[in-house]
């Protein structure tokens, strides 16, 4: 006789998940603890509340799991897995039968109905034991992949690849590059500590944990592996080093851009990815409308990127989309009449019909000497990377004084910052002020997840920080996403920019070069319509596009 099911009460059961939750594990063990059961009993007692069949060992092994679409790496981390039957039927076998997050990223990649079930923790560990060998941290690409042309240099990797690789430091460096790819991440973290090796991805600006392999052992093998692929000296470890690599994938090549330094626990590794026919399809088309850009902000920057001479500055930090920016300008203006060059450090995408230079130091082909030559080969419009030092920031006022329209790119904080960093180079405030026709200082915000993005209402403490108050915010649309499978558990889903824009008056130019206190220039510019990154940020909040927690984390309250 079957020993009675315990009372499983609903405020019983929340408590539990919200324990396995705290503690990162699944909740049929927190059960399991709760009612001193063994696995069977456990399993039993979930699949009767939860009113799902449940699946033992012998059931397990008697299904084909597909890695195909939820890969290992995703699938551990859910504690979940996607298996068909005998009757090709599609399964997704769940450790939580109320794990609503899982559900919905299975809709989400999978594309096809799916009945789902509930397996003991430990029997899917033991089912996806057996194939870790092959797919271990691995996201599924689906087939082969394309092997690279033997003399592209770049290094092949495909599904069958990896899980033919026998080292197993070997298979984890390849498969966190197709997981990163897979998740549209534009940095990979490999970060050695005491216990390790932690990764992370960046995802739409965010760094997010993605898992941690332990041993010392395997982070210095790891780092000493991305040295190998870079052409690093694996023997030095106690100097920064730069690389790159070329990976091969799917058909196309992904370039990889590597910094390793030295830290506390041994070294670690940056990766940036370059993905250029991925960047290449996202931006076909691509206007400053497509950015995010509307109304007046819209309106300003297509007047400073239509004039026929002068300067265009874009500033803003690294990773806030100031390239991308230019390249939908240019692709605005680009009507087949204009000799357009471009000299950039690297080339991220290409223009049709646009002479694209990719500066090479280490040929002696840096920013300066390739503008020098620019000029002598007939263009109308140039854009310039970025401008690092004093002598490309003086060619380039003297190319936009010389009748060229120069794009270009410039770190700084805001528009205001970018007159004092151009001073300060050396460059002569009247030439300037002359060859400037305006800046546009930028940065890039996540935007809610629509698929669980819903209304709520911000504390008291929230709205003190973000300097509003309720009066000031009664006609606010606050929404917040939640956190589902199309976001990754996020709540924000792609990001859009936002600007402020400072168009040059013969007032403001008449300040700066008489280097007036910045609270005066800044007095005038407001006069002249210019609305700071923060007024354009709240924007974006009373239109429930992001958050004020968004706003906070890219933008100064003040």
């Amino acid at each position: 006789m079957n020993a009675p099911q315990p009372a499983l009460t609903p405020a019983t059961l929340a408590s539990l998940r919200e324990q396995a939750r705290a503690a990162g594990q699944p909740v049929m063990l927190r059960v399991q603890e709760q009612f001193g059961l063994d696995a069977e009993a456990t399993l039993d007692l979930l699949a009767a509340h939860s009113h799902q069949p449940a699946f033992d060992m012998a059931a397990l092994n008697a299904l084909t799991v597909d890695f195909s679409q939820l890969g290992f790496n995703e699938a551990a981390r859910r504690h979940c897995l996607v298996a068909q039957d005998a009757e090709a039927r599609t399964w997704l076998l769940l450790t939580d039968p109320w794990d609503s997050a899982s559900r919905a990223y299975a809709a989400h990649v999978l594309g096809v109905p799916f009945n789902t079930g509930l397996a003991h923790p430990a029997d899917l560990a033991a089912l996806m034991a057996r194939h870790e060998e092959g797919l271990r941290a691995m996201e599924g690409m689906g087939g082969g992949g394309a092997q690279a042309a033997p003399d592209s240099g770049a290094e092949a990797l495909s599904f069958a690849s990896i899980a033919e690789d026998t080292s197993p430091v070997v298979r984890l460096v390849r498969s966190t590059l197709y997981d990163a790819l897979k998740a549209g991440a534009s940095d990979i973290h490999l970060e050695t500590d005491a216990h390790g090796l932690t990764v992370k991805y960046r995802i739409d600006g965010v760094l997010s944990h993605i898992a941690h392999a332990a041993g010392v052992d395997v982070a210095e093998q790891a780092i000493s592996r991305i040295k190998v692929m870079s052409e690093l000296d694996i023997a030095e470890r106690r100097v920064p080093q730069d690389g790159r690599f070329k990976v091969a994938i799917q058909g196309r090549e992904v370039d990889v851009r590597v910094s390793v330094m030295p830290s506390v626990f041994g070294e670690d590794a940056v990766l940036r990815i370059l993905d250029r026919q991925a960047l290449s399809e996202e931006l076909a088309g691509l206007t400053l409308e497509g950015l995010g850009y509307a109304g007046a902000q819209l309106a300003r920057i297509r007047k400073l990127a239509a004039e026929p001479y002068g300067m265009l500055l874009v500033t803003g930090p690294t990773g806030s989309g100031k390239t991308t920016t230019l390249y939908a300008a240019i692709s605005e203006i680009n009507h087949g009449r204009d000799k357009i060059i471009t000299i950039e450090d690297p080339v991220e995408y290409q223009l049709p019909g646009v002479l694209q230079i990719p500066v090479n130091e280490k040929k002696g082909l840096t920013f300066a000497r390739g503008l020098r030559s620019i000029l002598r080969h007939d263009p109308d419009k140039i854009m310039v990377g970025e401008i690092r030092d004093a002598d490309t920031a003086q060619i380039a006022v003297q190319s936009a004084l010389t009748g060229h329209l120069v794009f270009t790119t410039v770190h700084a904080n805001n528009v205001f910052d970018v007159i004092g960093r151009f001073i300060h180079m050396g460059v002569d405030p009247y030439s300037f002020v002359s060859a400037l026709n305006g800046i546009v200082a930028q940065r890039l915000l996540r935007i809610n997840c629509p698929h669980c993005a819903a209304p709520v209402e911000p504390s008291a403490e929230l709205l003190e920080l973000s300097g509003l108050t309720p009066e000031k915010t009664r006609d606010y649309t606050f929404l917040q996403g939640s956190g589902c499978g199309h976001c990754r558990g996020s709540g924000y889903k792609g990001r859009r920019a936002i600007a402020e824009t400072l168009l040059l008056t013969d007032e403001l130019r008449e300040l700066i070069v008489a280097r007036a206190p910045i609270g005066q220039i800044k007095e005038a510019a407001q006069r002249g319509g210019t609305r700071t990154l923060r007024d354009a940020a709240l924007a974006r909040v009373k239109a429930g596009d992001t958050t004020l927690e968004e706003i906070n984390r890219v933008t100064l309250a003040v």
